[in-house]
């Protein structure tokens, strides 16, 4: 039985033939006797685990907080471009139907099997093609995920139809270049995809938890960083689900409360922190 160690560590794990590989990420208080939250953070499109990590910076707040967190790599012709089969996007496991949601399901049964995982408190956020592939996990694996945080990334599929409530809280820049909240082929796309709309993808999911049609918007304090952020809260929905949207007017392609990396994806905002919202929202929202 593989062992992990305190702080992160590399590992691979064989699925479809395929080596697969994973950062495991474990807080300085980690104790085999206690159950334990976890986060698997997803790359984007031409990205991969360790950029994920740095491009994020989760792990301080996992080892203040008390969670494990997962980073692994999607497929692709070269090391450090890596992609996930989310449905419609992107790149090579689209174009080689790789099966990644059986990669996770594999994977996670592997952890399961080592670590001591809180079985109700199992999450998913990603940046971009990241995030569509939590999305994807949220509809196929319900029954695993209590709540997923996409940011920068709609759904990659015609219908969210989760066989249990997920709870959904989305981030994204009205100004992004690569998945424009409109929907469509983004100006500046890499893989040509076009996208379902930002609002199209959350009326999906607050139709699939039942949660109310009418929503509460609030404006959020701002710092100068000629940003605005609405944060729309759809719910109580079945098993208290809820669907939260941070819309950051003037923002671009870009993880709030980090600095764009690089800086051709647009503008970030300071105002807030997704790790800490996102972690807030987890939270609140156990599996029932």
């Amino acid at each position: 039985m593989q062992d992990f160690s305190i702080g992160t560590t590399l590992h691979t794990i064989t699925h479809a033939g395929r080596e697969r590989r994973y950062l495991v990420h474990l807080p300085p208080m980690y104790d085999r006797n206690q159950r334990w939250p976890l986060v698997f953070s997803f790359h984007g499109s031409n990205s991969n685990g360790q950029t994920q990590l740095e491009f994020t910076d989760i792990n301080p707040l996992a080892d203040r907080e008390g969670f494990i967190v997962i980073y692994p790599f999607g497929t692709g012709d070269r090391e450090r471009l890596r992609f996930w089969n989310a449905g419609n996007c992107c790149g090579y496991p689209v174009e080689h139907d790789v099966d990644d949601v059986g990669f996770i399901r594999s994977l996670l049964d592997h952890l399961q099997s080592t670590l001591s995982i809180h079985q109700k408190r199992i999450y998913a956020t990603g940046m971009s093609n990241g995030g569509m592939f939590a999305y994807r996990l949220a509809n196929e694996m319900a029954d695993t995920f209590a709540a997923i945080a996409p940011v920068a990334g709609v759904m990659g599929f015609a219908h969210a139809n989760p066989a249990r409530p997920v709870s959904v809280i989305h981030f994204h820049g009205s100004d992004d270049e690569f998945v424009p909240i409109d929907g469509g082929v983004g100006k500046q796309s890499v893989t040509g995809t076009s996208h379902f709309s930002l609002q199209y993808t959350i009326d999906q999911w607050r139709q699939a938890n039942h949660c109310p049609a009418e929503p509460v918007s609030v404006t959020l304090p701002s710092k100068t960083d000629h940003t605005t952020t609405i944060r729309t809260t759809y719910g109580p929905g079945d098993e208290g689900t809820e669907v939260v949207l941070y819309l950051v007017e003037g923002a671009g392609h870009t993880w709030p409360g980090r600095p764009p990396r690089p800086h051709y994806l647009g503008h970030s905002t300071n105002s807030f922190s997704a790790n800490a919202v996102m972690w807030e929202f987890f939270c609140r929202h156990a599996r029932t």
